[in-house]
């Protein structure tokens, strides 16, 4: 079947046989933890340059400039074109042609270096320029809606720039950088929110961070300063040109990015991509290539593979979702998780939104501020896809700021745990526009006051989980991630034993559980008591936690996480108009947003779904609640698809992740958004990849339930991961399961195929 898959992903390759318009009819490439946004217009070939990582002093996430690639005589201009993405290889190759005359530009990114190839090759001797063009050559006051892209939003503290960057030739090279300030928005964020005294022991990402790269070719020399305007952005270009004509042509642009003291550390580090780069391209791109091989062959949804040309919206759905998992694929091993916001890929503003007239380092909802709620909805489907150790960067930043949450706990309250808050900034703290400045004096200084978000403390949980079932998909150990878990549960055990001792002489109701109240149903159902999300994320880790092999955790914490479990209360439910459903709470005083909370006991913490006791309870939550009626939709973070198809409502799960996964409108097919946030909607795209994985597979236990929601109409070509470090790939032709391969073969006993129940 593996020949099968290799030509069915090749019908998922994206090919464009005219120029585009504006870089928002760019295409995505990408590799490590670089993403390139490349387009050709009026005869060049241009590409923005973003990487994982590249924070300002504001919080804004830079991008790393934009490359110009100009050729003479121009084989772009007048005469015929193509510009294909092949996923296989993870390239893009741009052809024109005018009469005799043709040429390719080659672009790809290296996986395991901060390095992009530009290669031109051509039939006749050409002269090639390659700028680096850079709209922050000078200091730029930032008001109003721009400062949405840091960590100040709404609520700036004075007069807030992005910096200019650093930028020269330096002997036969481009090279720029850019270094942060000693003063961040971290020490704004410290001071307002009553850190000062421990402000030492914060984890500071933004000091001395020095990010940027360089641009050179073997046949390139400096040849002149350029300005320019692009969409009302003024821009200065550095001009490499060819010394002569030649009928072959590369260029490559090294980055790096450190925390370091000195600019000159920077420059002399910097040398080591450059230098190896230039050693062995060849050998380079041959692994490169390998590792997007093997990247396909791991995992796959191929929907009405035999219908690519008709572009039904099912086989769409199909190709969507390979693209996404393309577009997750590009910061594999990024220092910092794929935003939510647009990950790498975002483009100049004005063509999201026409009112926004920014420069392309614009995203709404924040540079380094990571959104809880938002960022699991881009790890989810990594576990079913095989792609476990691409969760790496999403719980490396976690880690990274546990230390500062258990200061936020023992500063305010004096008591151990992480508090981890919704709107997380990358150092730890909440974002300061978020939290608030004109609080009520004596007000709760670990609180944030604002109506969304006030007591919105278990969406870490969801990462807990994603840790633990690492262990079960993939085998990874659990003994580094064990102190975060055990910390994030601490907090909501201490807490609310604390607010409790705080109203009245007990700490635990008189069944003996904890009073989480005040708490948050997600965003929507505020000062809840016993918020459902809450109560079944506590209860789903920790059993997890319980269930681990013996060799996890010591006699003594094990019966710890035992009496923290007694400790939670049940669920809460309610009954209308007849039919008994899951509440949102036990009890809540407004309701502040649009999301279905009441539901998070399907997903994510799958104490209920097919197999499971309550299947009707549930079912009726999703039918006959109100407000999830009311809610219901497939923009955005919108779950609904999942919750459908983890239910086994195989029509509404159809329907509603078709329309999710459908092209998204613009240029390439999954640049969705803006949703509720912003273009690409990266959370858009993942809710999609979750929903259609869950209506092919879903496990309970040891069980494997294969098409528990799957039309039988759609033929279907599947490779997809269960626990247990097992594998499943499958067809389905015309309702049959004709061909099933199942790795171990001793886990195929636990398959249970539903088609058609």
């Amino acid at each position: 079947m593996q020949a099968t898959a290799q030509r069915e992903l090749t019908t998922n390759n994206i090919s464009w046989i005219s120029p585009s318009k504006n870089s928002g009819e760019s295409m995505p490439c990408g590799g490590g933890d670089i993403g390139l946004n490349v387009w050709s217009e009026g005869g060049d070939v241009l590409f923005y340059v973003a990487r994982s990582g590249t924070f300002d002093e504001n919080n804004s996430l830079l991008k790393l400039g934009r490359v110009r690639v100009r050729l003479s005589p121009n084989p772009f201009e007048g005469g015929t074109f193509k510009q294909q993405l092949t996923l296989q290889t993870g390239d893009i190759t741009l052809t024109g042609r005018v009469g005799n005359r043709s040429a390719q530009v080659h672009i790809w990114v290296d996986v395991f270096r901060p390095v992009v190839h530009v290669e031109v090759s051509s039939s006749e001797k050409l002269t090639a320029t390659a700028s680096y063009e850079s709209w922050r050559f000078q200091d730029r006051v930032l008001k109003g809606k721009e400062n949405n892209q840091n960590s100040y939003k709404w609520a700036p503290q004075g007069e807030v720039k992005t910096r200019h960057d650093s930028i020269s030739f330096r002997g036969q090279t481009v090279e720029f950088f850019h270094r942060n300030r000693p003063q961040t928005v971290f020490d704004v964020t410290v001071q307002q929110q009553g850190l000062a005294a421990v402000k030492a022991q914060l984890f500071n990402p933004l000091q001395n961070l020095i990010f940027g790269g360089a641009l050179q070719g073997p046949n390139m020399v400096p040849a002149g300063v350029t300005d320019g305007q692009y969409l009302r952005t003024p821009y200065r270009g550095w001009v490499l040109k060819s010394h002569q004509p030649a009928r072959s042509h590369s260029f490559i642009l090294a980055l790096h990015t450190t925390v370091a003291p000195t600019v000159a550390q920077w420059q002399q580090e910097l040398q080591q991509p450059l230098k190896a780069a230039r050693q062995n391209p060849k050998a380079d791109r041959t692994r490169t290539v390998a590792w997007w091989r093997e990247y396909w062959q791991r995992s796959f949804i191929h929907i009405e593979p035999e219908k690519a040309a008709a572009n039904t919206p099912q086989w769409q759905a199909g190709r969507n979702y390979q693209l996404m998992r393309y577009l997750l694929g590009c910061n594999a091993f990024g220092q910092y998780p794929t935003k939510f916001n647009g990950g790498l890929f975002t483009y100049d503003p004005v063509l999201t939104d026409s009112t926004l007239k920014f420069t392309p380092d614009f995203r709404n909802w924040g540079g380094g501020t990571h959104t809880a709620q938002n960022q699991r909805l881009v790890y989810w489907p990594m576990l079913k896809s095989g792609d476990a150790t691409l969760l790496k960067p999403q719980f490396d930043f976690y880690l990274r700021l546990l230390h500062n949450a258990e200061l936020r706990s023992r500063t305010y309250w004096n008591h151990p745990g992480a508090c981890f808050t919704e709107q997380l900034e990358n150092f730890g703290l909440p974002n300061p526009a978020e939290y608030g400045w004109k609080r009520p004096a004596g007000f709760d200084q670990g609180l944030e006051y604002n109506a969304w978000l006030e007591y919105e403390w278990d969406t870490v949980l969801e990462f807990c989980l994603m840790m633990l079932e690492t262990e079960q998909y993939a085998g990874h150990d659990m003994g580094p991630y064990l102190p975060f878990i055990e910390s994030c549960l601490t907090f909501f055990d201490e807490h609310y034993q604390y607010l409790a001792r705080q109203r009245g002489a007990k700490a635990l109701d008189g069944a003996g559980h904890l009073v989480l109240y005040p708490g948050s149903g997600a965003e929507t159902y505020k000062m809840a008591y016993n918020a459902t999300s809450t109560v079944a994320g506590l209860r789903t880790v920790l059993t997890r936690l319980l269930g681990l092999p013996a060799t996890y955790g010591t006699q003594q914490q094990r019966q710890q996480w035992a009496a923290m479990l007694s400790r939670i209360p049940e669920l809460s439910f309610r009954e209308i108009d007849g039919y008994k459903m899951l509440a949102p709470a036990k009890t809540w005083e407004r309701v502040n947003n649009v999301e279905s909370p009441q539901l998070y006991p399907v997903f994510p913490w799958g104490l209920y779904g097919l197999g499971k006791p309550g299947l009707a309870t549930a079912r009726n939550t999703y039918r006959y609640d109100p407000d999830v009626q009311k809610f219901r939709s497939h923009v955005g973070w919108k779950q609904h698809n999942i919750f459908a198809a983890r239910l086994g409502l195989t029509e509404e799960a159809a329907e509603l992740t078709v329309q999710k996964l459908q092209d998204s409108g613009r240029r390439f097919p999954a640049f969705w958004g803006p949703g509720y946030d912003w273009a690409p909607d990266h959370n858009w795209g993942g809710a999609g990849m979750i929903g259609l994985q869950e209506m092919l597979l879903q496990t309970d236990g040891r069980k494997i339930y294969l098409l528990p929601a799957w039309p039988k109409s759609w033929d279907v070509h599947f490779k997809l991961h269960a626990p247990y470090q097992t594998t499943v790939e499958g067809m389905v032709i015309n309702g049959r399961v004709q061909e099933l391969r199942v790795t171990p073969e001793s886990r195929r006993a636990d398959v249970v195929v539903m088609l058609g129940e």
